[in-house]
């Protein structure tokens, strides 16, 4: 008795810290249910030679198992008569039971069954003997014994276990004593078994686990959350914001495109016809076939002292409008370039001046040029 309150102190003392540090099991009452078959031997406990007097036995066992702890399940058992009687089975039980897993109860469960597992067995039953002719006999039993599991494959959907247990006849043949634990009514049970463990909701054989939150953790969450959902409405306002500024940029990059450049009237010299220089595509380098125009004006300015020349560089409308822009002052620059540096005119008295795109030609190409026009100062 001292011995059975030591081991449920033992197993209480297990089950506070598990409730303490265990996580929160997730299933359904139609999972975490198996199947087993049973084989093995019986023999009286004593009096009687072990293996003489063994008989074969077999049985099948079906179990739910309610926690990663706690599991229950009904025992059928038969006893194979080995005696020259004609019954061939003399004798069965049906037990329902409990179980108690002594690795997940003290080593904690993690959410996979482990290769190898030790159980507890303990229940109580329905004993039958069979007689040839009348004189069968019914009593109830209890049933203490040990499992030793071994859960096999990656998903752990096959138990083989060793399972040897004492089964006791409470009512015997002691008379004066109807209901004890006795081990002349004993018979000692090894039982080998393979169990099969049905896939559940979770999509596994056995339990999943998920993390305990408590209430405060539960509310910092929720603030977290509330607090990334108003961050995210401010990131939708600055968005909407920044694609109605991306649309009126585009809109005006499209009017910008498709502005037409305002076409300056070229005034010419009564005194001097203009000079008109042209240029390759892309290209603000003046041609050596364009140097007579460059002269001409050159010439003409060393004539008149007084006189001053306007020099408009254009551009074709292929490309950028920015590109045509640079590369029409880049024409204009070209001419002023060589009048100062070749023929010595001084360049206070040139303008060089980028017009962007022309039109002043129907043909778009002729329009690379620049134009030189003679200013007389009055």
């Amino acid at each position: 008795m001292k011995k059975i309150i030591v081991l449920s102190a033992l197993i209480m003392g297990g089950l506070a810290a598990q409730a303490q540090e265990q996580p929160v099991v997730l299933g359904k009452f139609a999972d975490n249910w198996s199947i087993g078959i049973n084989g093995g031997a019986i023999t009286p406990l004593t009096h009687s030679a072990i293996f003489k007097n063994a008989r074969p036995a077999f049985g099948l066992e079906v179990s739910k198992q309610l926690t990663p702890i706690f599991g229950v399940g009904l025992i059928g058992t038969g006893y194979i008569n080995t005696t020259a009687s004609k019954t061939a089975i003399d004798g069965s039980d049906v037990s329902a039971v409990g179980k108690i897993n002594l690795m997940n109860l003290f080593g904690g469960y993690n959410g996979v069954p482990r290769t190898f597992e030790i159980e507890t067995v303990t229940g109580v039953g329905w004993l039958h003997s069979y007689v040839n002719g009348d004189g069968d006999a019914n009593s109830w039993s209890t049933r203490v014994g040990l499992n030793f599991n071994f859960n096999l494959g990656e998903e752990k959907a096959w138990t083989v276990g060793i399972k040897p247990a004492l089964v006791y006849d409470m009512q015997g043949d002691f008379n004066q004593h109807k209901s004890r634990f006795n081990a002349n009514n004993a018979g000692l049970e090894v039982m080998a078994g393979l169990t099969y463990h049905f896939k559940g909701s979770n999509g596994k054989h056995h339990f999943s686990t998920v993390r305990p939150y408590n209430q405060g953790e539960i509310d910092d969450l929720n603030a977290r959350v509330n607090d990334l959902r108003s961050q995210v409405n401010d990131k939708d306002g600055q968005l909407g914001t920044a694609a109605q500024r991306i649309n009126a940029l585009q809109k005006e990059l499209d009017d910008c495109r498709n502005k037409v450049p305002a076409v300056q009237t070229v005034v010419k010299s009564d005194r001097v016809p203009e000079s008109i220089v042209t240029f390759k595509q892309g290209k603000s380098t003046v041609d050596v076939s364009q140097l007579p125009n460059v002269e001409r004006v050159a010439s003409y300015l060393n004539k008149y002292p007084t006189a001053k020349v306007v020099i408009k560089g254009y551009a074709s409308p292929e490309g950028s409008l920015a590109f045509n822009e640079k590369l029409a002052a880049a024409r204009a620059e070209a001419v002023k370039s060589i009048l100062v540096k070749k023929y010595k005119i001084s360049a206070d008295r040139i303008v060089a001046e980028g017009q962007g795109i022309g039109d002043m030609f129907s043909e778009a190409d002729w329009n690379r040029v620049s134009i030189c026009t003679i200013d007389h100062a009055k």
